[in-house]
């Protein structure tokens, strides 16, 4: 693991949270519009969690997982602060191609089939789904939500490299394996 890192990704809060409370270890991506013709690539192997609420809705996850939106990491901050608590190394990666293959991602994430659906179909057909293995921290750094944050992308630069010497697995070794074995079912 790096010992310090500036690079974030920006997901869905309730997805991040979901992430905190080890519901799930997988991000689906499909990419922004900021991110050109080729779309998402997994050009970083480590990073924040930088939370976002933007297009989130209730109605896009899976009806036992809306209360995700009530977690403290999903909730819109009264400042103008993100507050970066949750940090990421991708363990593995998938591309999907084939919609054959959505509806196993249904038990490994939160996301409902129409948003996945969505996703999949959105521009040319295909999504990435990664495996990581998700850390926290005991205390969130603060970071200002600057305004080249903003908008349709995946990777966002922070202002500077955060530690990461205070993170704990939010998984034990025997639960993230079982989350791993059901990513690996998707690839077979």
């Amino acid at each position: 693991m790096l010992t310090q890192n500036q690079m974030a990704f920006k997901e869905w809060g309730a997805v991040c949270a979901a992430l905190g409370q080890g519901v799930q270890s997988v991000l689906v991506r499909k990419g922004g519009i900021h991110e050109g013709q080729e779309g998402f690539r997994v050009d970083h192997r480590e990073f924040w969690l930088f939370p976002t609420r933007f297009h989130q809705e209730a109605d896009q996850l899976q009806p036992e997982y809306s209360d995700l939106l009530n977690a403290p990491i999903a909730i819109e901050p009264a400042s103008s602060k993100i507050m970066l608590a949750l940090y990421a190394v991708v363990e593995n990666v998938l591309e999907i191609y084939e919609p054959s293959a959505l509806p196993g991602l249904n038990s490994i994430q939160v996301l409902n089939r129409e948003t996945i659906q969505n996703r999949f179909e959105y521009k040319n057909p295909g999504l990435f789904v990664l495996l990581v293995r998700a850390y926290s921290l005991a205390q969130s750094f603060e970071v200002e939500n600057e305004t080249r944050y903003a908008g349709c992308r995946t990777w966002v630069e922070l202002s500077e490299k955060y530690p990461t010497s205070n993170l704990t697995p939010l998984l034990t070794d025997e639960q993230f394996q079982q989350q791993r074995e059901a990513f690996e079912q998707l690839v077979s």
